[in-house]
């Protein structure tokens, strides 16, 4: 082996275990971040929500056709 083979390969070794040493500490800098956590509803908001969508679901059945085949609850 010529110096120059020699040499490339001592070097390729070094960047090999560079790039896993930079990619080892950026996994475990993902990995460290907590996780935000869900926002929550309160029973009030969630009633207000419920009317909303009983009252939209009404307004859509006064708007529909009477010979539609859907019957109103």
């Amino acid at each position: 082996m010529t110096k120059k083979t020699t040499w490339r390969t001592k070097h390729k070794h070094e960047w090999c275990a560079a790039g896993m040493g930079i990619l080892l500490l950026a996994l475990a800098g993902c990995a460290g971040e907590s996780t935000k956590p869900a926002p929550t509803m309160t029973q009030d908001q969630v009633r207000s929500n419920a009317d909303k969508a009983f009252e939209k679901l009404k307004q859509e059945e006064k708007h529909r056709p009477a010979d539609s085949g859907v019957t109103p609850y």
